[in-house]
């Protein structure tokens, strides 16, 4: 039988603590609940007693979302307890969050006291929350710089006095990963009532090993992991909820050891949190990152695209990004740029496609990225599969303080269409206006709009990637007028859905 990880995620308390990266309660709320659909166990929703904004969060988020635990963060106070457990008063599940510092360095240089009037000073606190919460939690601050042998005295009398769950931070991200997987092996052999409790991690990032240590912490017998979406955080971060659960998925049939994330969830759950706290993240980040299922060289992406598992030991689908990206450099292939073509359209004979290679890697050698419209010149219009469904008519009525109105007229097999609608915007009452011709439930994925040079009367480029039946088509254009190329983008993309499916009824 398999071990069950229970999540603890701290992205609206400790992600949030990101200079420049503070929510409000509506946005927070939004947060809190994807969390939810993501599937954590428990939400840290904030520090009630650090500003009247926090308190207010965590009551709203407490009203808003059903079924996770809420947790209120504390200092080793009785008022912080107290304003805590207000702010938990709707909670279906609360959980009040308290500790101070163990090692020496917060003991003798912060807190400036000695170390058994730490441990008294942690047990008051566990008993005084336990009169508003069953559900108490622990952390044994800097657990990760304090001696093994004290840490469990600590930890053993917060358990006798009710600590429900035991927080082994490691705060400054300094521990190695054997030290703090040993830590946590320590508490169990070492801790009489250890079997009463749930150790759970707390990892920074700061040399970079913030996962590594939790995952060590688990494997020692840790069942609960604190972490952050995109491993946001103070300094370098926290540990990464993304990595830590995909990790565990992926070494599954060793480890054994399951969460209850929906990891289809994890993509758009990191997006949203990203451009909430307008902090994008790195193209490298594992996971998440713009580039961690792209492949670049020739090598590479032939063994990609003859089986996926030859460079890849996750299924994109799994954390909910729909394919890996072949990007086209100087190292790529003929498999490469041939299976681009057939994505945009091109379907070339062999000698055909040796010419365009030919031609490509000339291109390649001058420019550092190729990209689809460098490809469509490369190939020539010529050979671009005929259009059924044209444009023959745009016209778009916008300004400040009026509803957007877009009238559309399309030419489809020489039979013309017209359809009037409004929209949040010029493109999309131009899109839905196209939507109500073509009667499809198509699905726009992505949508990116580029200057070809600079100025305002530069012509600009759209690429649309769309979604229908399950299927993702790609559409390009290009013209002065960013509305007729978004237009001229989905009618490219549309175009591509099979002939056998009628595009109108």
């Amino acid at each position: 039988m398999s071990d069950r990880l229970y999540i603890f995620d701290t992205t609206l308390r400790d992600g949030e603590q990101v200079p420049g990266c503070q929510l409000n309660t509506v946005e927070k709320i939004e947060v809190a609940k994807a969390l939810q659909e993501l599937g954590v166990d428990i939400i840290e929703a904030g520090f009630p007693i650090s500003s009247p904004g926090d308190f207010e969060s965590v009551v709203e988020i407490s009203k808003a979302v059903t079924w996770p635990t809420i947790c209120a963060l504390t200092r080793a106070v009785k008022k912080d307890i107290d304003v805590a457990a207000e702010s938990l008063k709707y909670a279906k599940k609360g959980r009040i969050h308290t500790g101070i510092g163990t090692s020496d360095f917060h003991i003798y240089h912060k807190l400036n006291s000695n170390p058994e009037e730490i441990i008294e000073r942690g047990v008051e606190a566990v008993k005084y929350a336990k009169k508003f919460v069953e559900d108490v939690e622990f952390y044994a601050e800097d657990a990760g710089r304090t001696e093994n042998e004290y840490l469990a005295r600590v930890i053993e009398a917060v358990i006798n006095a009710g600590a429900t769950v035991v927080n082994i931070p490691d705060t400054t991200g300094y521990t190695l990963p054997h030290e703090f997987g040993d830590k946590i092996k320590y508490l169990m052999e070492h801790v009489s009532n250890i079997h009463k409790a749930t150790i759970s991690t707390h990892c920074h990032n700061d040399l970079g090993m913030a996962t590594a240590n939790t995952v060590s912490g688990i494997l020692n017998g840790a069942r609960q992991a604190e972490v952050t979406i995109n491993g946001i955080g103070e300094r370098a971060g926290n540990t990464s909820l993304e990595e830590v659960v995909m990790t565990l998925k992926t070494h599954y049939k060793s480890l054994q050891i399951e969460t209850g994330v929906n990891t289809q969830k994890i993509y758009g759950t990191s997006r949203l949190v990203s451009t909430l706290m307008n902090m994008p993240v790195q193209p490298n980040k594992a996971v998440v990152g713009r580039n961690a299922f792209a492949h670049s060289s020739g090598i590479h992406q032939d063994g990609v695209l003859k089986n996926r598992e030859n460079y890849e030991i996750m299924d994109p689908a799994e954390v909910g990004i729909n394919e890996s990206s072949i990007l086209l450099t100087a190292r790529s292939g003929r498999a490469a740029l041939k299976h681009r073509l057939e994505i945009l359209g091109f379907e070339l004979t062999k000698e055909k496609l040796d010419e365009v290679y030919e031609e490509f890697l000339k291109l390649a050698d001058k420019k550092k990225d190729i990209r689809d419209d460098d490809i469509a010149l490369l190939v020539g219009d010529a050979t671009r599969q005929e259009r059924r469904i044209k444009l023959d008519f745009l016209q778009v009525v916008t300004g400040k303080n009026m509803m957007p109105m877009a009238t559309v007229r399309l030419d489809i097999a020489g039979e013309k269409f017209d359809a009037t609608s409004a929209g949040n915007g010029p493109v999309d009452a131009a899109i839905k206006a196209v939507k109500q011709i073509i009667h499809r439930q198509v699905v726009i994925e992505e949508f990116l709009v580029q200057a070809i040079t600079r100025g305002s009367d530069d012509i600009g480029k759209v690429h649309m990637q769309v979604e229908y039946e399950e299927g993702i088509f790609h559409g390009f254009g290009a013209n002065t007028d960013i509305i007729t190329a978004a237009v001229e983008a989905f009618l490219d993309a549309i175009n591509k859905i099979p002939v056998g499916q009628p595009a109108t009824v």
